[in-house]
């Protein structure tokens, strides 16, 4: 019975959030570069600054490749993305000074960097992270990520 009324609570929740969130925009914590350079390249370059600074990549995801999978298995018909991808790594220096200043930070690692060519504005290619919030030990991991997407976007 509780672990009932702890998931419709928590159904509840996610259902309040999303009447009064906007659908329409990401958050002010979304960071972004806008480029015309193309997608594969603006791909690599995110690769090759996260690789170059010696991070190895945990993960590299084809969101829009499942995003495009997947549509008319939940009755999708608008195109979202011409592509999007992401990468997840983590830095075990700069995580730990992150986490010594603040052990709840464990929530930041690992860090993301997105790249997407938004279907409606064909050659725009966007890349970007959601930063973490501004202050102590946090601020270099903002200072890491704005670096690799501005180097992307370029």
């Amino acid at each position: 019975m509780l672990k009932q009324r702890v998931l419709s609570f928590g159904a509840a929740a996610l259902i309040a959030g999303a009447l009064v969130a906007p659908s329409w925009a990401a958050g002010d914590d979304v960071v972004t570069r806008q480029t015309e350079a193309e997608f594969g390249d603006v791909t690599q370059a995110v690769q090759d600054g996260i690789v170059n600074r010696g991070y190895t990549i945990d993960y590299h995801g084809l969101i829009g490749d499942m995003l495009k999978r997947t549509a008319g298995d939940v009755g999708a018909t608008k195109e979202l993305y011409k592509d999007a991808e992401f990468f997840t790594f983590c830095s075990a220096v700069v995580s730990r000074k992150v986490m010594e200043g603040d052990i709840g930070d464990i929530a930041y690692c690992p860090y993301v960097v997105f790249i997407y060519e938004d279907a409606s504005m064909e050659g725009t290619v966007t890349v970007g992270f959601r930063s973490l919030p501004a202050g102590g030990e946090r601020d270099q991991v903002n200072d890491l990520l704005t670096e690799i997407i501005e180097e992307a976007a370029e």
